[in-house]
């Protein structure tokens, strides 16, 4: 192959050494005017172009050097004409040059001055030089002298308003005159298939790729002739450029031909020609490309729509949807081994172009979907990416169209499609989808489209095909499921029955989720639920008696038997938190039974359940603090509750968690709007108990580190005691808050005690507030005159 390269390179080098030698005697005779010594040399310069040896590629530089003196050559015949020479002498003196090619090559360029004189019409002169190029039927060198005659004559061509328009058929005779060499030269394109050895096919193949721009120029001066109106085009030029794109059975020729007519000619002309234009696409050879020349056909259209609304009502007059939509059903049945890919894209064209002609004819989007799972039927998932990724794109088109999800869920085909990708292309459509609802804000506040939507959205909600995918990356998996969450808060109905139908329709799906999914999905359903409790709250029945009615009940049973599916994934932290949740909107509801049946949960949960001392420290402050603003209970269930909580408290693991738990609870025996609890003999049994717990705490440190450790637990207290005696409790004496400063005061001088920054700060700060609060004057301040520090 290298050697062939570098046969090349000489053989090229030869030929322009001969092509410039010959041109320099070329240029001296033209000096001086000698008419024959130029014809000669021109001739011999020309001669250079028979050669055989070269490659097109390595053509084309020899044939870009001819043409450079061509131009002089053609000036000087020009300056003849002028002086007076007849060119009809010259047209015929030329046509005596020893070899065919040169004589050819002379004769273009005396032509396109004969033409420019006007001497003769141009349509016979054209006529004559097309015809005479047959003398040269080699494919590459009759290539490039037909692509010559192409370029002389293009502004020679006797066209409407053109100067060398004639009397009758003048547009005729120019589109015949393209026509007739459109038509030769893509012959002798499709022949140099057959030149050569078989092994080569793949290297000739290259070089007929880059030569199809030579073939193409004649349909781009077919498209620019002014006189080529729509009639001639649909009754002459698209039937014969046609013929020959059929005829020619080469799928290089075929895929590169369509695409020139698609891309050469206007937008008006293929709306008014589809018929003729799509009829030819069955009889392509299976091999070509179609679905991206009618994927670009279907493109032109929908920006000729786009660009005018006068050509709207041309494509309904033409029915181009139908029209197309027929052909591409065609085009699939002629190309049996079509692959999927090549089915999907074409019907994802088609939608595209649908929804930007026909924005407002949703069913003809549902159609092409319709049309796309009849092909995909029987194929099962679909393991090509590529396609998979044309899918996603294809259920995309609407999203971006409408941005509206509630549109596209009126397409009873968009579901089925789904069907055909496998989970993680399911999952990434899905993802569209909520982006698409997000990004739009689209309210969704039906049952009916919810059901729909969760359907679409069903690669997110559970394992499909029953797998389980261990090895997800987790950072996705929870991106995808806060996802999912935040659609759930997006849906929302004022009607009270609707929503209880769109929680129920929600819950139906989320519970399919498994383990890892419920921690993500119940919690945002619990508060959309709590939302519509809240919206009935103090409706104790229906006030029409009905018995299917929502009734806030209602919502918190189904909220029971939701939350519990947590506590068996097992997430009992997650539960507990739910189940308070759910006790303090009941509490607002006034439902003695239900808050307390709530709590009862939480109780058990973090009885048999939750057993990591951390959880457990969480999980006390959390029903204290919930409990302590319950007014629903009466005495006995607050007492029960109460008595659990205080319990719980003292049983933790470390004395510093026990401590701070039961001094919590002293919240519970006083609540500062409830004046039935306010028990101070209780509080301060609490705070005792918390101090003989820290003291205990200290003893311990002491034996175990030989330190008693930090004072900062008694100054907490210290902190709980000013607050009930603030309050008011009686059972808080100034006498006690006194000796509790004493004991922190001695401790911290103490020898065995660890010095604290932290804890010194804290104390700082906890007499400070008593010095500001002896200072304002008032009840308050007799309060703390009292308390020495």
């Amino acid at each position: 192959m290298a050697d062939v390269v570098e046969d090349e390179e000489k053989w090229l080098a030869a030929g322009i050494a001969g092509l410039q030698q010959n041109a320099f005697y070329m240029h001296r005779a033209l000096d001086s005017n000698n008419l024959r010594d130029a014809l000669k040399y021109s001739a011999q310069m020309l001669s250079e172009l028979r050669t055989s040896k070269l490659s097109p590629h390595k053509y084309y530089a020899l044939y870009m050097r001819a043409f450079d003196e061509l131009r002089k050559l053609e000036m000087f015949f020009k300056e003849e004409a002028r002086r007076g020479c007849s060119i009809i002498d010259l047209y015929e003196l030329v046509q005596h040059a020893g070899n065919i090619l040169p004589r050819l090559y002379l004769l273009c360029t005396v032509g396109s001055v004969y033409i420019k004189s006007k001497e003769a019409p141009a349509k016979d002169v054209l006529k004559d030089l097309v015809e005479m190029c047959r003398g040269i039927q080699h494919p590459v060198r009759g290539l490039f002298l037909r692509s010559y005659l192409a370029q002389v004559s293009r502004d020679k061509l006797p066209d409407i308003g053109s100067e060398y328009e004639g009397d009758a058929d003048t547009v005729t005779d120019a589109v015949e005159f393209v026509l007739q060499n459109f038509t030769e030269m893509n012959k002798l394109w499709v022949r140099m298939q057959h030149q050569g050895p078989a092994r080569e096919k793949e290297r000739r193949e290259k070089e007929r790729s880059e030569l199809r721009d030579l073939v193409g120029k004649n349909l781009h001066v077919l498209g620019q002739i002014e006189g080529v109106d729509l009639e001639m085009y649909k009754d002459v030029v698209l039937p014969r450029v046609l013929e020959q794109v059929v005829n020619c059975k080469d799928e290089l020729a075929q895929y590169y031909l369509m695409d020139c007519i698609i891309q050469v000619f206007p937008d008006e002309y293929h709306l008014q020609t589809l018929d003729v234009l799509l009829g030819a696409c069955p009889q392509l050879q299976p091999t070509v490309d179609i679905k991206t020349v009618l994927s670009r056909l279907m493109e032109r259209l929908s920006n000729y729509a786009a660009s005018s609304i006068d050509a709207l009502p041309e494509f309904l007059q033409v029915e181009a949807f139908s029209k197309l939509n027929n052909a591409i059903g065609k085009v699939i049945e002629a190309q049996v081994d079509m692959p999927v890919l090549g089915v999907i894209t074409l019907y994802s064209s088609l939608l595209t172009f649908t929804l930007h002609v026909h924005p407002d004819r949703l069913d003809y989007a549902d159609q092409v979907l319709g049309a796309c799972v009849k092909m995909l039927s029987g194929k099962g998932k679909l393991e090509d990416s590529k396609a998979t990724k044309q899918i996603v794109s294809l259920l995309s088109a609407p999203l971006e169209k409408y941005n509206d999800i509630v549109i596209a869920l009126k397409l009873s085909n968009y579901p089925r499609i789904m069907e055909y990708l496998d989970s993680e292309t399911n999952k990434v459509m899905a993802t569209v989808i909520i982006q698409s609802i997000m990004k739009n804000k689209t309210h969704i506040s039906a049952a009916d489209k919810v059901e729909a939507l969760f359907e679409l959205i069903k690669g997110l909600i559970r394992d499909l095909d029953g797998t389980v995918h261990d090895e997800v990356d987790e950072d996705d998996f929870k991106e995808e499921q806060n996802s999912v969450a935040r659609l759930i808060q997006m849906l929302y109905n004022d009607d009270v029955e609707e929503m209880f139908k769109i929680i129920c329709t929600v819950r139906k799906h989320i519970l399919t989720g498994g383990p890892k999914r419920l921690p993500f999905t119940i919690p945002p359903l619990v508060f959309s639920s709590l939302k519509l409790v809240r919206q009935l709250q103090g409706q104790d029945e229906n006030p029409f008696g009905e018995e299917e009615s929502t009734t806030p009940k209602k919502i918190f049973q189904l909220l029971n038997q939701t939350v519990e599916t947590l506590s068996n994934i097992p997430a009992p932290e997650l539960a507990l938190r739910l189940y308070l949740q759910c006790a303090e909107a009941a509490n607002d509801c006034d439902l003695e039974p239900v808050a307390y049946e709530f709590f009862t949960q939480a109780y058990i949960l973090y009885e048999e359940e939750i057993s990591d001392s951390r959880a457990q420290v969480t999980a006390i402050h959390l029903i204290i603090g919930t409990l302590q603003r319950m007014h629903v209970f009466g005495v006995e269930n607050r007492d029960t509750l109460t008595h659990k909580a205080t319990g719980y408290s003292a049983k933790l693991l470390k004395k510093p968690d026990q401590c701070r738990a039961v001094y919590a609870c002293s919240h519970l025996f006083w609540v500062d709007d409830q004046e039935n609890i306010k028990d101070g003999e209780r509080v301060l049994l609490c705070l005792k108990r918390a101090l003989r717990i820290a003291n205990a705490a200290q003893q311990m440190a002491n034996a175990a580190r030989g330190s008693t450790g930090s004072v900062t637990l008694f100054v907490e207290i210290l902190n709980k005691y000013l607050y009930f005696f603030e309050k008011g409790n009686p059972q808080i004496t100034v006498a006690a808050i006194q000796s509790l400063i004493e004991l922190i005061t001695t401790e911290m001088q103490s020898d065995s005690s660890t010095p604290d920054p932290a804890a010194d700060a804290f104390l700082a700060s906890t007499l400070r507030y008593i010095e500001f609060q002896k200072q304002k004057g008032g009840a308050i301040g007799e309060k703390y005159d009292s308390i020495k520090v």
